[in-house]
């Protein structure tokens, strides 16, 4: 393909659906942009330590990404932020912080997700207690190799929380955030893998285990690894006068009240859409869903089509999923981008 005949394709968000897509999109000839905020790419990739189902390490993806962006149709833009567009004929104008992007020809959402912002959910005391923590903290302690508490001791007792901030209507998230149990699984066999000898329970409405081998992974987390699930819903927590967490839940199974001291409280927290990616969406005339993630033109199959001719989704920006549904999820937009695109010519 000429260079004269060759389309631009801007990719905002460099996560693991942006990668993704502009790599397939720079195989079928076209220019890609990649536009991400932080400082380098691969978004949520570049915290986890681990990953389910067979604890692969997240650096290993990570390096998978790099390779399929380095390409020499692909310019990526660390460190900028969209700030404006208008559209012209069939073209689409884009400034950032950093000046003018060349014309585009379509635009590919890839904004991802934020995580739920556990200082909503005041009952565990996020914020206040040091020992209160979420999934994303126990990670940076998964990459540092010790799991100890605020005052630098090894935990004797860890609770995991399941559903913190998902499947809530006091935060006005009815939906599910597809990967949470999982996730809660995959860690509390990285606590015991790292330390055998510390008791784990997991607070759990019901589990959600929906992917290939995550079942398997439930059971193994039973009996090889002694994980304890509890069925109820943690309904507060405080700390007591020796520093401890004191957890108050409901045992739905044998419908008794219980009190569990933990040394640290994890909470699983969800999905939401990017704050980041919502503001910028706006700009573009985006809609949104009841679920606040943006509004797909069909849930069966137009789930990478928006309500703007020309821009396209990929990934986490319209509903929570793992990482292996979002990369098909991305390849599956470079695939419409190129019809579209072949279509204007």
């Amino acid at each position: 393909m000429s260079d004269r005949n060759r389309k631009h394709v801007i990719v905002i968000g460099g996560g693991t659906a942006g990668c993704i897509a502009a790599s397939r999109l720079a195989r079928e000839g076209h220019s890609v942009s990649i536009v991400e905020r932080d400082s380098t790419t691969g978004g949520k990739i570049n915290r986890w330590f681990q990953l389910f189902p067979d604890r692969r390490k997240g650096t290993e993806v990570k390096k998978y990404l790099d390779r399929e962006v380095d390409h020499p149709l692909i310019k990526i833009r660390t460190g900028t932020i969209i700030t404006d567009f208008n559209k012209k004929d069939s073209k689409i104008n884009t400034i950032t912080d950093q000046g003018q992007l060349d014309p585009a020809d379509a635009i590919l959402f890839a904004t991802g997700f934020d995580l739920f912002d556990a200082h909503r959910k005041e009952e565990y005391g996020y914020g206040i207690y040091e020992d209160v923590i979420i999934s994303a903290d126990l990670e940076k302690m998964f990459h540092n190799g010790i799991i100890e508490t605020s005052r630098g001791k090894t935990p004797e007792r860890i609770a995991l929380v399941h559903c913190v901030g998902s499947r809530d209507e006091k935060v006005s998230n009815f939906h599910c955030s597809k990967v949470c149990c999982v996730t809660a699984v995959k860690q509390a066999i990285e606590i015991k893998d790292h330390l055998p000898d510390t008791e784990v329970y997991c607070f759990y409405m019901d589990m959600r285990m929906f992917g290939p081998y995550y079942e398997e992974l439930y059971r193994e987390s039973q009996e090889k690894w002694g994980v304890n699930f509890i069925r109820g819903k943690v309904s507060e927590a405080s700390e007591n006068i020796e520093g401890k967490i004191m957890i108050k839940a409901e045992d739905t199974l044998s419908g008794r009240p219980m009190k569990m001291e933990v040394d640290l409280l994890v909470l699983m927290v969800g999905m939401e859409n990017s704050t980041d990616g919502l503001k910028t969406g706006k700009k573009f005339g985006l809609k949104t869903g009841i679920n606040g993630f943006f509004e797909v033109a069909d849930n069966h199959y137009g789930t990478n089509i928006s309500n703007v001719e020309g821009i396209f989704y990929a990934g986490t920006c319209t509903a929570p999923m793992n990482i292996t549904d979002t990369i098909s999820h991305a390849r599956a937009a470079a695939v419409e981008i190129d019809e579209y695109l072949k279509s204007k010519r």
